[in-house]
This record gives structure tokens, sequence and C-alpha cells, in this order.
């Protein structure tokens, strides 16, 4: 497949799982009431919008890769930072820690191979290619948050809370 290809349909994806988060969201109105809970559903959000917004810059920056490195790696900045701000309050459960950890790590990765995108050769890969891997990662593991999120209808929040609380 073509990469710009790739990366036209990568983010129209993401960009319908965002709506699709929006109207599950719109469904649960004590999800946003509780600002922990509010947090949890943001970075569901950002799982999907920060992917499909690299996904638009690197169609953009196709030719001029300096465009799509500084995109990707400021966008990855932000991911990282707001996963670890809330992989910082989840207590309690295991299966999100890891997966948020795991989020970051990948956001990190990202980064990294924005800013030196020789790395990349020694896996036999193209930056690009390299960060539309790590990308689908990352959805990856936002689907697994969703299924959790809903599966548990948003009961790692509240475990948050009881363990808070002891």
């Amino acid at each position: 497949m073509n990469i710009a290809t790739f990366y036209a349909l990568f983010s129209t994806t993401c960009f319908t799982l965002v709506g699709l988060w929006w109207n599950v969201v719109q469904k649960h109105d004590d999800w946003v009431c509780d600002p922990a809970q509010r947090r949890v559903v943001g970075g569901v959000y950002l799982s999907f919008l920060l992917p499909a917004v690299m996904g638009l810059f690197a169609q953009v920056g196709a030719g001029q890769p300096q465009i799509w490195r500084a995109a990707f790696v400021v966008l990855a900045v932000v991911g990282c930072a707001c996963t670890l701000r809330l992989l910082s309050r989840t207590r309690g459960d295991g299966f999100v820690a890891r997966h948020q950890a795991g989020a970051g790590l990948l956001y990190a990765l990202i980064a990294v191979v924005g800013a030196f995108p020789e790395l990349a050769g020694h896996v036999g890969l193209r930056p690009i290619q390299a960060e539309a891997l790590m990308l689908i990662a990352l959805v990856v593991l936002g689907h697994a948050l969703v299924w959790r999120f809903m599966v548990g209808e948003g009961r790692f929040v509240e475990e948050e809370h009881a363990a808070q609380a002891r």
C-alpha cells in the first residue's frame, strides 16, 4: 500500500472513532460529571484524536519530512504528557495502568523517531513506516481501553476512587 493512502485511510478511521466515542459519551452523562471519570473519557478521546491529526500531518508533509516529523514530535509529547498524567491517577486497575503505560511508551517512541528518523533504519523501515506501525499500535491500545471502559461501564475509575479512599 502506498504510505500516503495508508495515512489518508488511517486519519479518516481515527476521526470516525473520535465521533463514535463522542456518541458513546453522550449516552453516559455520569461519565462526564465526575472529574476522574472525565479524565479517563478524555484520555480515550485523545487516543484517537492525536493519531488522526498525526496522520493528517503525514499527508501534508509527504514531500517535506520536516513538517510531519515536527508535528509528530509535538503531538507525541502532548500525548505522552497527558497519558502519564492519567497513569499517575489510575490506581487499582492493572489492565488500564498497563495500557496507559504502553501508550506513554509508544508516544515517547513516536517522538524519538520523529526527532531522530535514522533510528528507523536500524529495523529496516523508513521513518514514516515506523511511525505508522506505532500509530497502529496506539489505536489498538485505545480500542482496548474502550472495550474495558464499555464492558466495565467505567468501573476502573470507581476502583480508583475506592483505592484512594483506603
